[in-house]
Parts: C-alpha cells; structure tokens; sequence
C-alpha cells in the first residue's frame, strides 16, 4: 500500500483564514502565511490554499496571499478559487502554486482541464468535487457550495480524470465542518470508480475518522482545516497513529 498523505487547508477570503460548517457561517481562524509555517514545520504532508469567494466575486485567486504562502513552505502547494482559465492557472503558477485546483471552471469548461494538463501535467491539475447526499447518489454542486449542477459526484469523477485531471479532492457538503467523520462511502465510491489520487475532504474530527476514510473510504489522502487550525490533533502524533493501526504514511 502506498503511503498516505495528510494535507492542511486553508480557506481564505480577504486574506485571512476562515472556517465554518457546510460552507456556511464563516469565522477566522487566524493568518495564512504563519499557519502555512507552522505546518510546515509540523510535518504536514502538502497545503491547499482556497480563495472560497473568488468564484462567487468573479476574481483570481489573490497572488499576494499565494506569494506569502509559497515562501513559508517546502512542500506542495495547491491553489484554488477562481482559476477559470488559462491566465488565471497561470498566474497562480507564477505566484508559487505548485497545483492549481478547479472547481466550477472545469464543470462549465470540461476541455479547460485537457488544456491545463498538457501545458504542466496531469500532477498538477485537481479537479475539487463538492458533493451533497441526495436519494442514493451524490449530487455535485458548483460555485463554493452554491448552486446545484445536474452532475453525478461519480460521473463527474470519471469524466475529470479522463479529461487529464491528475487528482480529485472530494468534499462532503454534508460533513463539511462537522467533525463528525468523512463520508466514507462518498469516498469509497469514487476512489473505485477511477485510477488517479483522491483526497478526502469534509468531516475530520478524530485520529479515528482519518484511519476510517483511509481503510473504509479507500482514500489517497485525507483533508482537513479546523482540527488543525486549531491545534486540537498534532501531526506528528496522527501520524504515529495511523503507522501503530496498519496504515502507511509518510514520514
């Protein structure tokens, strides 16, 4: 089994870090550039950045937040919040973005995703999936949990990756802030129904829940914000947690 990454997100509006539950009811939850050090130097794996407004006031991703970010760390950097387009994976890029992450751009320009994957490779194109329980399947919704699409979180998944996106992070609306688990069975399914990565995303609250949605949820990687933000779990102290239950991670 290959290693098990944990990735750190910040969600940003206005430059500043903000947290809330299902998408909703936003509070700061402190500065990005010295969180992003803090984890930095706490072992954490990779670090997603998400302008959470960008989409919503139709602006990119703002660069000086990116730049602040990207000189505090040594590991990957993702980018996501208003990429729709070429230009604005581009200007990302340019401010430190070692990925870039597309959310509603890439369900109303599926091909933008081909393009972005063959200019800087299937490594750095991930598709975001925000998805909501409805009947027995999972509904995809576009635009920072705003506005329902008529998408499939699993077809959508499908068709992502035949598109030349390189991973999949995967957001349970549901669980979003929550605390009260991934959805495992969200993860479960598109992790069976494609080949590349997918992070999991919306939920975590205990060491228990990361070593669920690794086993039972079949996840790559496993996302979180609040449980870290806060200092409520230590890294290094989830990690020997998950090598002590049987699951690979990195060191």
């Amino acid at each position: 089994m290959l290693a098990k990454r944990l990735i750190a997100c910040l969600d940003v509006r206005n430059g500043c870090v903000v947290k809330g539950v299902s998408f909703e009811d936003l509070r700061e939850a402190g500065d990005p550039a010295l969180l992003a050090r803090r984890y930095n130097a706490e072992g954490i794996d990779e670090l997603v950045i998400l302008d959470v407004t960008a989409t919503v006031e139709g602006r990119r991703a703002l660069a000086r937040t990116i730049r602040a970010v990207s000189r505090e760390l040594f590991i990957p950097l993702a980018v996501g919040g208003g990429i729709r387009s070429d230009d604005d994976a581009a200007a990302a890029f340019d401010a430190g973005a070692d990925k870039v992450s597309l959310n509603t751009a890439a369900l109303s320009d599926p091909p933008l995703l081909t393009r972005l994957a063959d200019r800087y490779g299937s490594q750095a194109v991930v598709v975001a999936i925000d998805a909501r329980r409805s009947g027995v399947g999972f509904d995809v919704f576009a635009r920072g949990g705003q506005a329902p699409t008529d998408r499939g979180a699993v077809e959508w998944a499908v068709e992502a990756a035949g598109r030349g996106a390189g991973e999949i992070l995967l957001t349970s609306i549901d669980r979003d802030g929550t605390r009260a688990g991934f959805d495992c069975e969200l993860t479960a399914a598109v992790s069976s129904a494609v080949s590349i990565p997918v992070i999991a995303s919306g939920g975590a609250g205990t060491f228990e829940h990361f070593h669920d949605v690794f086993t039972i949820g079949r996840a790559d990687a496993a996302l979180a914000a609040s449980v870290f933000h806060f200092s409520e779990h230590a890294i290094a102290d989830l990690k020997a947690y998950l090598r002590d239950t049987g699951v690979p991670v990195r060191c």
